[in-house]
């Protein structure tokens, strides 16, 4: 009789602690995840000032009279399997003489500009990245920036 209550004792707490590790390796399973989306999104905000820095840089290294830098893209990785897509698109404002040929442009009317008007550009970038668990939920970061040139 104290056999089979010995063994009835030894199985329950086998469940015990089998039901608690599970409950230990589901929780360790969402820490994880929710780390890699906090990487994740960390990393897309650090692209997106990255080519906010980079469209200002070429903004001021380009000729503007013959055309105009309006946008860049570029893919980083596999989208599917934890890349990037990075979209940054640039607005000018200013004067006319600033500006040059620029399509999609806000140009300000003469009576607010003046000669020492700066030009300025509104930048902004998108870094779209998804989730490596569900590849059907795409999260987007946007940075928007007002530099004057």
């Amino acid at each position: 009789m104290r056999n089979a209550f010995s063994m009835l004792t030894a199985i329950f707490v086998l469940l015990i602690m089998a039901s608690i590790s599970v409950f230990v390796l589901s929780y360790s399973n969402k820490g994880v995840k929710a780390t890699t989306l906090q990487y994740q999104r960390a990393q897309a905000l650090l692209y997106a000032k990255s080519y906010t820095e980079f469209a200002i840089l070429a903004v001021t290294g380009h000729n503007r009279a013959s055309n105009c830098i309006k946008d860049i893209q570029k893919t980083i990785g596999n989208i599917n399997q934890g890349g990037y897509k990075i979209r940054t698109y640039i607005s000018y404002i200013g004067p006319a003489s600033e500006i040059g040929t620029c399509p999609n442009t806000r140009k300000l009317s003469t009576n607010v500009t003046t000669p020492e008007t700066p030009l300025t550009l509104i930048i902004d970038s998108y870094v779209s990245y998804k989730d490596p668990d569900n590849t059907s939920q795409t999260f987007t970061v946007h940075l928007r920036t007002v530099q004057k040139i």
